[in-house]
């Protein structure tokens, strides 16, 4: 008596088809994923991290380069005339590439204004992208320079300038640091914020009013300080003073 051989029935055939399809995907998906594992691990980043504080960055040429190439951009899309100033701020995002989130001074129409734009850039793709641009505000008429106190250049009394501005926040650093050598505590102050600041030109230095939010172990607190700056760059911790509001932790 014959045996017949067991072989596939010939509805079986398109479901062995579809499994060796599904596995050469699965070993081609594989070999894709190990040959760009850069991408991939960027990718992660985009996940894992938000922006995050780069030092120096406000004042380096490349950042000056992404932030001219923004406003270039910005000008081709919409038809403007915007020239850059200045970075004031400069963060960066893990994405697949970085994603640079700027903020900066330009011109429009002879009046300086504030931006924040956001730059994606992929170095290995030699990729480049504006992904926003936004107005965020007047800018103050103290820059860099003139804050150093320019007799004769402004007129009197406090102004409102923005609490990014770099003079700015180093006021705020060296008024943070004098509190702490003041200090008894066992914990460092560390500035979280700095809600509001002032500044005006007095004769031959600039005064700064900064309104700060100070953290020293679990503790939240607010310091008002007034901070001057001679024609040197030095500053000075004039006074201050501890504010006690709701908001404050207790």
């Amino acid at each position: 008596m014959r045996v017949a051989a067991n072989r596939p029935s010939p509805s079986s055939a398109p479901l062995l088809l579809l499994l060796l399809v599904a596995v050469s995907f699965a070993a081609g998906l594989l070999l894709l994923l190990g040959s760009a594992s850069p991408v991939v691990g960027a990718m992660a980043g985009h996940v894992l991290g938000g922006p995050h504080d780069v030092p120096g960055a406000a004042n380096s040429a490349e950042t000056d380069a992404l932030a001219r190439f923004a406003v270039v951009e910005h000008n081709k899309r919409e038809n403007a005339l915007l020239e850059f100033v200045r970075v004031v701020e400069a963060k960066e995002q893990v994405v697949a590439g970085t994603l640079h989130h700027l903020t900066f001074e330009a011109l429009e129409a002879g009046k300086k204004k504030v931006y924040e734009a956001k730059v994606w850039i992929k170095p290995w793709l030699d990729f480049k992208e504006l992904q926003e641009f936004r107005h965020a505000g007047d800018a103050t008429t103290f820059t860099n320079a003139d804050l150093g106190a320019k007799k004769g250049e402004h007129e009197p009394g406090w102004r409102d300038v923005p609490v990014h501005d770099p003079v700015v926040k180093d006021a705020a650093n060296h008024a943070v640091k004098s509190i702490q050598e003041k200090s008894n505590s066992l914990f460092p102050y560390e500035l979280l914020e700095i809600v509001r600041a002032k500044a005006e030109v007095v004769e031959d230095f600039a005064k700064f009013d900064i309104l700060m939010k100070l953290k020293r172990g679990t503790k939240e607190e607010k310091f008002k300080a007034e901070v001057h700056k001679n024609l040197e760059g030095a500053f000075v911790l004039n006074q201050m003073q501890q504010e006690h509001d709701e908001s404050s932790s207790q």
